[in-house]
This record gives structure tokens, sequence and C-alpha cells, in this order.
């Protein structure tokens, strides 16, 4: 089978990638097929820490997402990488602590590629995905609502940068 080639590529990071990046990853998925399907785009989610290595996403994670029709099923945890930050266009991450920690990971020459999510989404006035999983259910509701947000507003950014807007 050819290798799909894509146009562009972003990587949702959070602290353990069971939360908040996976999440973000399979919103985004489906807000592009639904907005922008001409958009050829990899997407990945890792996290900053090696807690849940190998662990599908949160189950209270994959519910939430499930009844809004993303299945988070398929996805298991991963740490972020050296490699990453040169193969990304985009790394995304979900608040100012792991945006730090992937900065001081960063080769220097890859920096600039490091942004919060919620750039991408100023109506929101806020800058941080909140971490849902010591909260309640109404958290991953929240996060939900914040990465569909952020998620619109990163397509219209990326076709802005296919269109050479």
């Amino acid at each position: 089978m050819p290798q799909q080639e894509f146009d562009y590529s972003i990587l949702f990071v959070c602290m353990g990638n069971i939360c908040r990046s996976p999440t973000a990853e399979g919103m985004f998925l489906k807000v592009l097929a639904e907005r922008a399907p001409e958009l050829r785009i990899q997407v990945d989610s890792a996290g900053t820490h090696a807690y849940h290595v190998g662990e599908p996403p949160d189950p209270r994670s994959q519910r939430a997402a499930r009844r809004r029709g993303i299945d988070l099923s398929r996805q298991r945890a991963r740490l972020v990488s050296t490699g990453d930050f040169e193969h990304f266009d985009l790394v995304l991450a979900m608040d100012e602590l792991n945006r730090d920690m992937l900065i001081e990971q960063s080769p220097p020459e890859f920096r600039g590629r490091i942004r919060l999510f919620l750039e991408f989404a100023p109506q929101l006035g806020r800058s941080a995905v909140p971490d849902p999983y010591y909260g309640g259910s109404n958290g991953f509701e929240y996060v939900l609502d914040l990465v569909e947000e952020a998620s619109t507003g990163l397509i219209e950014h990326l076709r802005g940068r296919a269109s050479g807007v």
C-alpha cells in the first residue's frame, strides 16, 4: 500500500496522554472530516510523562467522546520523543506547564513549532485546556467543548496557510 502524503502534521500533547491530548486528536479529526476533508493532515498525540504509556485513553474521556460520535478506543498513550519535534509541523500543548516542558525538551531549531492549542480559539479567553482527570464527568465535556472550538480555529488557520493568506 502506498504511503499517504500529508500537507501538514500536528501533535497534540498533555501530561499523560490519556485525557486531553487524545480527546484533542479525536475531535480535531472529526472537525477536519466535517469541515475540511480536502486538507491532508497527519495527527497524533503524546504525553510529556510516561505514567500511562501503552494504555488506552481514560474511560471517562472515551465515554464523553463517544457521545459526540468520536471513537478514541484505538489510541494508546505514548511519550513525546525527540524525533517528534522534527517530524511534526505543529506541537500543540494543552497548557503552559506542558508547553514549557516541550520547549525545554525540544532541540532549539524546532521550538517555534510548539504552541498552546487554545491559541487557535482566542474567543474563549483562556490559554489552557484544564485537566479533567481528578474532576467529575462535566470536566470531560468541557474539554470537548474547548478542543472543538480550537479545532475549528486551527482548521481556519491551516486553510489560510494553504491558500497563502
